[in-house]
C-alpha cells in the first residue's frame, strides 16, 4: 500500500452528457458518454496531473462495467478496489445542459447501485490507513453497506493528515436533508479537510453562510476549510489565516465535472507540500478548464495545461 497517493471512495457510473446545450432533456437528440461520479471523477483528475490514485467502487457484471474498467485504466486511475456486483447494474447518469451553468441530473440506479454495496474487508482498512490522502464523498455514507465501510475507514484512519470529506449534497441518495446533515457532519469529526459549497456546509454543519460554516468547521477538529462561492470565488480558512480566492473565468459549456477537477488538482497540489491559498488557485484553474469542457473524466486537464492557465490567468500556484 505504500505507493497509494490518493484514495477516493464513493459512487460511480456512465454518465450521458446531452450534445445540444440548453434544451430540456426531452428535446435532446445525442448525447456523448463517459465516466462519472464525483469521487471517481476526483481520482481521475489527479490521475492525469501525476499522482497515482485508486477508487473504492463498484460496478455491475455487465458490458458498462467493463467499459468504466478499461476507461479508469487508460486514465491511470488503479482500479484494485473496484469490485464487481453479480446482480446490480453499472448505474447511468443523464445530463441535460439546460443550462450549462446548473446541468440537469437524471439517475438511473434502481433497486440500488452496486457502489451502495461495498462490503468492508481487510484491504480497505489497510488502503484507508496507509493512503497520503483519503477523500470521503459524503454522498457515499448514505449507502447501505457503503455507509458503513466508509465510516469504519475513517476510524481505522484515526484522523490522518489529509483526511477528506467532500461535503458532496445530492438529495437523490438521502431519505431527507436531515439525515444526510447527521451523516455527513458526524463524519466531518473524523476529516482534517472539509470542501463544499455553501448550499452543502448549510446541510453538514447548519448554515450556508461561507464564514461561519468555517468558524464551525474548524472548531470540529478541520485543520483546512474550504467553502466554495461559485462566482465568488473560495474561502480558503485554517485556524491561524483566511483568504478569498478569486475564481479564474471562461466560458461555461458544462457545470458538472469543474468540481471534481477542482478536488483532484487540490490533492495533487497539498502532496506537493502547496500552501493551502496556492493550492486552491491551481484547483480553481483546473476546475475552470473541465468547465468549458462538455465531459467529465475525459475532459480531466493535464498538468502543462494547468500550469498554462494559472500564468496566463495571473493566478499565483
Amino acid at each position: 500500500m505504500s505507493e497509494l497517493r490518493l484514495l477516493t471512495i464513493g459512487r460511480i457510473s456512465v454518465d450521458l452528457y446531452a450534445e445540444q446545450l440548453g434544451v430540456p432533456l426531452a428535446e435532446v437528440q445525442t448525447f456523448a458518454k463517459s465516466v462519472g461520479g464525483s469521487p471517481t471523477n476526483v481520482a481521475v483528475a489527479a490521475a492525469r496531473l501525476g499522482t497515482s490514485s485508486a477508487v473504492v467502487t463498484a460496478v455491475g457484471d455487465d458490458e458498462f462495467g467493463g467499459y468504466v474498467r478499461a476507461a479508469l485504466t487508460g486514465f491511470g486511475v488503479d482500479t484494485r478496489f473496484v469490485g464487481s456486483h453479480p446482480t446490480l447494474r453499472t448505474p447511468l447518469a443523464i445530463a441535460a445542459m439546460d443550462p450549462p451553468e446548473d446541468p440537469k441530473l437524471v439517475f438511473y440506479r434502481e433497486p440500488s447501485a452496486p457502489d451502495e454495496e461495498i462490503a468492508l474487508d481487510d484491504n480497505l482498512l489497510a488502503a484507508a490507513r496507509s493512503a497520503e490522502i483519503f477523500w470521503v464523498a459524503g454522498s457515499c455514507l448514505s449507502g447501505r453497506l457503503t455507509g458503513p465501510t466508509t465510516r469504519a475507514m475513517l476510524e481505522a484512519r484515526g484522523r490522518k493528515r489529509h483526511t477528506v470529506i467532500d461535503l458532496d449534497y445530492r438529495p437523490t441518495f438521502w431519505p431527507s436533508e436531515e439525515a444526510a446533515g447527521r451523516e455527513i457532519g458526524a463524519a466531518v469529526r473524523q476529516a482534517t479537510v472539509a470542501v463544499g459549497n455553501r448550499r452543502e456546509c448549510e446541510v453538514a454543519v447548519g448554515t450556508g453562510d461561507p464564514d461561519a460554516a468555517a468558524d464551525i468547521l474548524i472548531e470540529r477538529g478541520i485543520e483546512l476549510a474550504i467553502v466554495k462561492l461559485g462566482g465568488d470565488g473560495v474561502l480558503v480558512a485554517t485556524r491561524e489565516e483566511r483568504t478569498r480566492v478569486e475564481p479564474v473565468p471562461v466560458e461555461v459549456v458544462c457545470g458538472l465535472g469543474a468540481g471534481d477537477a477542482f478536488g483532484g488538482a487540490l490533492c495533487h497540489e497539498l502532496l506537493q507540500g502547496a500552501s493551502p491559498a496556492d493550492a486552491v488557485r491551481f484547483a480553481n484553474a483546473a476546475g475552470a478548464i473541465v468547465a468549458s469542457r462538455l465531459l467529465c473524466a475525459d475532459a480531466m486537464p493535464t498538468l502543462p495545461e494547468v500550469r498554462e492557465l494559472v500564468e496566463t490567468s495571473g493566478a499565483r500556484a
